[in-house]
């Protein structure tokens, strides 16, 4: 399989020397972040882990022994590792990024000196608009950030429940609410007993007479209302308390019934 491997300046790594051209082997089976070679599939997931700087190294690799790779990732770590060539940062900046003339991490847009943006000739970060000077707008030519028009330099009061608010998108980010609702679990498991299973979850579930039941995993729109139901008062009311809160609108956009 074909990587790549970020290094120290030196060409070392976790207190090993490596050298280009040179093969490295482990008697051990692998196990990503506990023992191994590690690398990335994408080049740009190395920057996770290394500061993105020119002083450090960067080598195309081949792991050509066994293989273990992190869930939902590019992360993998072998027993068996090759250092085929080192990749000179003027090809870096090209691999690491979707678009043309890039010299950010991880644009799909092209012309970036910031880094994770779709647009394109932004100087700041993760904007899908185009010539932004700050980051996070969705619009054109602001030296603003988090911005969804064109050519602000004003902070922009956002809209919450379908009404203007004095809050800016910077305050929604940093408030304690938003905090608390990206806590909402995706999927939740609720152990149903024997007596409480229907018979029809009896048939599907055929070893329920030795186990006493069986584990139910609950579809999003229930987990949201369990994790509300079992939410403290003092955190309900922090959420209650959001600007032009409508019980309505809330259920809505969260399925959570006030």
């Amino acid at each position: 399989m074909k990587g790549y491997k970020v290094f120290n300046p030196d060409w070392s790594c976790r207190e090993m020397q490596y050298k280009v051209g040179t093969s490295y082997e482990m008697d051990d089976k692998p196990v990503v972040c506990n023992r191994g070679f590690h690398f990335c599939i994408k080049a740009s997931d190395c920057f996770k882990f290394y500061d993105f700087n020119s002083q450090n190294k960067v080598a195309e690799i081949e792991a050509y022994g066994d293989i273990d790779q992190e869930a939902d990732s590019s992360k993998c770590c072998t027993n068996k590792i090759k250092i085929v060539r080192e990749i000179p940062w003027d090809e870096v900046l090209r691999i690491v990024n979707e678009g043309r003339d890039c010299t950010g991490l991880a644009n799909t847009g092209n012309r970036n000196t910031g880094n994770r943006n779709t647009g394109n000739w932004n100087t700041g970060n993760r904007n899908t608009g185009s010539r932004n000077a700050g980051d996070m707008n969705t619009g054109d030519w602001n030296k603003v950030s988090y911005s969804s028009g064109c050519f602000n330099t004003d902070k922009q009061k956002m809209i919450m429940f379908n009404k203007p608010c004095d809050w800016t998108l910077r305050d929604w980010f940093d408030c304690k609410a938003k905090r608390l609702l990206d806590q909402i679990p995706k999927k939740v498991v609720k152990w149903v007993q024997l007596s409480d299973m229907s018979d029809e979850e009896k048939i599907v579930h055929s070893t329920c007479k030795t186990t006493g039941g069986y584990l139910k995993i609950l579809d999003e729109s229930k987990c949201v209302q369990l994790w509300w139901n079992v939410l403290p008062e003092e955190d309900k009311q922090v959420i209650l308390a959001l600007p032009n809160f409508d019980a309505d609108i809330f259920e809505e956009c969260t399925g959570i019934r006030i």
